[in-house]
């Protein structure tokens, strides 16, 4: 799971047309006006991003990962599910300016060719949640906590996507209760688990 390129013209240049993007998509046209924005020369687009939309997308959405996981280094919560929860509550706080952006940014990943970037993109985004909350196992059940905060995590994001609350306060609580859906699934797991070892 490699992440994109990353350099400080390519982040700079993905924040610079990040105020274009509502009008005019993740498009060269966007690039361009971004850039001209920044000082930066317009003939650099194609160099920037040479695979296009799905490039730009995907640099964008590791520029986010990484800063909600430098963010995410005050946070101060001792439970595991209590910083799940504050580091998406941050991350969708980080992110409230470039709504409309993100809106486009999962049409070009739905798009026919770029699947497997929008599952790239997701499963890099996830595993960062989980580093961002404190979170460093490596045994099986990595995958089940992935597999897991993906659902939880897609779903927040196409409700935050239609939440017009203040603060998000219909999308935090949204999440509260498919966290809490998620403890209690555990947790009836783990009895089910106790009870046939007992058998």
């Amino acid at each position: 799971m490699n992440s994109p390129e990353r350099s400080l013209e390519r982040d700079t240049a993905i924040e610079a047309m990040l105020p274009h993007v509502p009008f005019d998509g993740w498009t060269a046209k966007a690039l361009a006006m971004g850039l001209a924005d920044a000082g930066m020369q317009a003939d650099e687009v194609d160099f920037l991003f040479p695979l296009g939309n799905a490039d730009m997308v995907a640099t964008f959405c590791d520029w986010a990962d990484r800063r909600m996981e430098e963010a995410a280094a005050a946070l101060d919560e001792p439970r595991l599910s209590r910083r799940i929860a504050a580091v998406l509550a941050l991350r969708f706080e980080q992110n409230a300016p470039y709504k409309e952006a993100i809106r486009r940014a999962i049409g070009v990943l739905a798009l026919p060719g770029n699947g497997r970037t929008a599952l790239a993109c997701t499963a890099r985004t996830v595993d960062a949640i989980w580093h961002a909350a404190g979170d460093r196992s490596a045994d099986f059940s990595w995958y089940t906590k992935r597999a897991i905060l993906t659902a939880v995590y897609s779903a927040a994001l196409l409700y935050w996507l239609r939440d017009s609350s203040e603060g998000n306060a219909d999308t935090l609580a949204f999440l509260e209760r498919r966290l809490r859906g998620v403890a209690r699934i555990g947790r009836l797991r783990a009895r089910f688990s106790n009870r046939m070892v007992a058998a």
